[in-house]
């Protein structure tokens, strides 16, 4: 009698290690075998991660607060440009004062914009992001002294590290980025998993009844909404870095259609599903943009009705359901 309940210990164990294989596998691919690969698979693998980041942070919105936003890109772009504009017009040639600028002003527009969307409710709450989103597209397309308009602020280069004797390629670039994305990714994880995020899902469910128990349901949004901007602003000065240009298409309601698109592909409610529906979009677009530069949006729509007719929930969930089923039939 005593051996069963120490048997299913171990089986249990046993089964929560296994169940984890997938990360591990997908840890190891990322740090061991893109970095082998040529310049132009680092390079996309890159954009994916920096993607997975900025799709992980409108996830939070989306996935747990129950918050739809188009406005998103704005966090993202403002961040890109902020960090660009700080090298290419000031000459500040620091990679950790770049971050921390943009991602500072990224939060602090998240926090203004996070008043005005959350005084209204439902649609007008969506459409008071947008507005704002292509306020700030407005505004970097006006202000051509700063940000060169339509042509785009170009010729962001890498800043320095920090590290003496040390130069940026490819590789290194793509580490760089590949350890934000672990941080962002283990503070986004313990943050869903924090009695905080518990609130927002219990928001998400059931508003009224939260609101019965005494929670204060505008603060708890408007703190995901700060949270989500931050984390969207890392993104987009890896991304500034990354792609050495900052366009007013990077504020536009049509990048946050794009991120949007990621989440809801990969799974929202989800941490891993954004990552795997960065990587899923990304990779489509780059090949199909090869294949039929003309027409790969539309192959990307497809892609997005297929999803919602067969999956529902997201790639990355049923993934994690096969696995489950996988193990369930299995005998330990």
């Amino acid at each position: 009698m005593g051996r069963a309940p120490a048997y299913r210990s171990k089986r249990g164990r046993l089964h929560k290690l296994i169940e984890i294989v997938p990360h591990l596998v997908i840890a190891l691919l990322l740090l061991f075998l893109v970095p082998l690969q040529p310049t132009y698979i680092q390079s996309l693998a890159t954009k994916i991660l920096i993607f997975a980041i900025f799709a992980m942070s409108l996830d939070l919105l989306i996935g747990y607060a129950g918050i739809m936003s188009l406005g998103h890109a704005a966090f993202f772009g403002t961040a890109g440009y902020a960090a660009g504009i700080l090298v290419v017009r000031y000459g500040v040639d620091n990679v950790w004062l770049g971050l921390g600028f943009g991602i500072l002003l990224a939060t602090l527009v998240a926090a203004v914009f996070g008043i005005i969307a959350l005084q209204a409710r439902g649609i007008y709450s969506i459409l008071i992001t947008f507005a704002l989103g292509q306020l700030l597209y407005s505004f970097a397309t006006k202000w051509r002294s700063v940000t060169n308009g339509d042509y785009g602020l170009w010729g962001i280069p890498i800043p320095a590290l920090g590290l003496s004797s040390f130069e940026w390629n490819g590789t290194c670039y793509y580490y760089f980025v590949f350890l934000t994305f672990l941080v962002c990714y283990f503070c986004l994880y313990r943050l869903v998993k924090s009695p905080f995020g518990k609130s927002l899902q219990g928001i998400r469910e059931g508003e009224s009844r939260m609101r019965a128990l005494g929670y204060n349901i505008w603060l708890f949004k408007y703190v995901a909404f700060i949270i989500a901007g931050m984390f969207a602003g890392a993104a987009g000065v890896l991304y500034a870095y990354h792609s050495g240009i900052m366009t007013p298409g990077d504020l536009a309601v049509a990048n946050s259609g794009f991120v949007m698109l990621m989440a809801i592909a990969g799974g929202v409610g989800t941490i891993y599903g954004p990552v795997i529906g960065a990587a899923l979009i990304i990779t489509i677009q780059y090949y199909a943009s090869i294949l039929t530069p003309n027409r790969w949006p539309l192959i990307l729509g497809g892609v997005f009705v297929l999803t919602i007719m067969y999956a529902r929930a997201g790639v990355g969930v049923y993934f994690f359901k096969l696995w489950k089923r996988v193990l369930e039939g299995w005998k330990f």
